[in-house]
């Protein structure tokens, strides 16, 4: 695996290119998002976060975490025709200080922006934020112009390519669209946590309310130095980093 300069990679940006979308059939992302549990109501007086130690992350850590990730939303079994088309919603990132040669493990996913650009792009109202900061994919209005993908700084979202098989319920997915981290948002209308969380034994990953004072996330980052991914874009991210 390619070590990455520190720097080149807070910096980096990806483009793509543009394709012709079929839409899925069956129960759509956006009737999860719209029918939370009763007992934890989507309101934008929460916001979901994560909070990534990479002194603590070991690459065990995030290969399980991508392990968990694949086997609860289904991504990742399909047969690909090439190895360029994989899905990617977690990435296993090396991150290289060239001051000191420390090399960092980090678990790169959909950063969940308050001011994502992914929304801001799409034609079609498919890219969405929910009321607690989750963003989303509507896979029946995606049309697959990928232009969330070009606008994307963090390489989070990926192009459905090839025929799919075996999805799950709670995960609908369909050739032509893109998707990306949900933050198992069917998990966490229910009180759960995400499964990428849930894989990983340590405090190297906590998830909770940002806006809680109560929640460990909140504690931990009081206490703590983290960072943003490319702070600079004023995205204001949900997912959080310690350790770079």
């Amino acid at each position: 695996m390619k070590a990455l300069n520190r720097r080149e990679f807070i910096k980096t940006t990806t483009t793509t290119t543009a394709g012709v979308a079929i839409i899925a059939s069956g129960i759509t992302l956006t009737t999860y998002a719209a029918k939370p549990q009763e007992s934890n109501p989507v309101t934008n007086e929460k916001r979901w976060g994560m909070l990534i130690d990479t002194n603590k992350l070991t690459e065990t850590d995030i290969d399980d975490m991508i392990d968990a990730c694949q086997e609860e939303q289904g991504w990742g079994s399909e047969i690909l025709s090439t190895g360029d088309q994989k899905s990617g919603w977690i990435k296993k990132i090396k991150v290289k200080d060239t001051a000191t040669d420390r090399i960092s493990n980090l678990a790169l996913m959909c950063q969940h922006c308050e001011e994502p650009p992914c929304v801001d792009v799409c034609p079609t109202n498919a890219s969405m934020k929910r009321e607690d900061g989750i963003v989303l994919v509507d896979k029946h209005l995606c049309i697959g112009c990928r232009y969330c993908m070009m606008a994307c700084p963090y390489d989070a979202r990926s192009f459905v390519h090839e025929e799919l098989t075996n999805q799950k319920e709670h995960m609908p997915r369909g050739k032509g669209t893109v998707e990306s981290c949900t933050m198992c948002v069917h998990k966490v209308d229910k009180g759960e946590q995400p499964a990428c969380v849930e894989a990983v034994d340590s405090d190297a990953v906590i998830f909770g309310d940002l806006y809680d004072s109560n929640s460990k996330i909140n504690q931990t980052l009081k206490k703590i130095q983290s960072t943003q991914i490319r702070a600079d874009l004023n995205l204001n991210t949900a997912v959080r980093y310690s350790g770079i």
